[in-house]
Order: C-alpha cells, then structure tokens, then sequence
C-alpha cells in the first residue's frame, strides 16, 4: 500500500527555519514526482514546490522562492522541503504527494497528484 508521511512541522518564530521530511512506502520513490502543497484556514491549497524524478526538475511557488528548498534522496525513499526565513504568511498544514503520472519536469498542479500524506502543521508566529 502506498503511503507518504510528514514529518518535522511545528512552532516556529518569524525568520526562523524548518525542515519537513516525507517518508514515502509501498513503491519505489524512484518513480515518482513529488510535490509539496500547503493549506492555510479558509484559503485554498497552493502547491508550494516539485522535484522530477531523478531532481533535474524543481519549481518553487513565487512566494517560497529562495526561501525553500526541495530535495530527494531516493535511496532513503524521502523528500525534503528546506524552509527558511519563515514568515507568519508561511502559516499552514503542509503535504506531500506523489504523482506516478508525471514524465519530465514537475508541475505544482495538484490534479497531477494521486497519493498525499496526513500532512503536517507549520506555525510562524512570535
């Protein structure tokens, strides 16, 4: 069974950095796109950064970019998310999820994506 679980959100402070880690189970993360999407109260869910399958591929929303930092180890079956320089705007459940579909560079549309984690809760504030 597929399965992707995040880990290492929680309460940070303006300027302040996280890493979020996705465990990735039941396929071979080597076949894989993932993205990572976030969803602030009341706001629809904005895909936040992609990694291709073998990581010549990434794309950053323009609000995350050079902040975050996305990155893969595939031998360990996990993708990372690198935030720093948080800001309280940052303020979101986090997912990951994986796309089988996707060939080439990655794409932040969430309708590519078919299997997504529990997600994770990032909180930026003072």
């Amino acid at each position: 069974q597929l399965q992707l679980v995040e880990s290492g959100g929680g309460l940070v402070q303006p300027g302040g950095s996280l890493r979020l880690s996705c465990a990735v189970s039941g396929f071979t993360l080597n076949y894989a796109t993932i993205g990572w999407f976030r969803q602030a109260p009341g706001k629809e869910r904005e895909g936040v950064s992609c990694i291709s399958k073998n990581s010549d591929s990434t794309n950053y929303a323009g609000s995350v970019e050079g902040r975050f930092t996305i990155s893969r180890d595939n031998a360990k079956n996990t993708v990372y998310l690198q935030m720093n320089s948080l800001k309280p705007e940052d303020t979101a459940v986090y997912y990951c999820a994986a796309s089988l579909r996707v060939a080439g560079a990655c794409a932040r549309a969430s309708g590519w994506y078919d299997y997504w984690g529990q997600g994770t809760q990032v909180t930026v504030s003072s």
